[in-house]
């Protein structure tokens, strides 16, 4: 006979935010121009998060 009880669940451990990111996976960037001296503008782009690599979820 098979038992008859119930299973307990098992639901995945809560990963901590990225603290670079803030668990939203992109950064923004400061956009450069200028070819040698690579003249900093007051213009944001988003980027890629580098140290979660778009996860949001901070790394082990």
């Amino acid at each position: 006979m098979a038992a008859t009880g119930k299973r307990a669940r098992r639901t995945a451990p809560e990963l901590a935010p990225c603290p670079d990111c803030d668990g939203k996976g992109e950064i923004a960037e400061t956009v450069r121009v200028g070819a040698r001296m690579g003249r900093a503008t007051d213009d944001r782009q988003a980027a890629l998060c580098l140290t979660c690599l778009g996860t949001g979820q901070a790394p082990d």
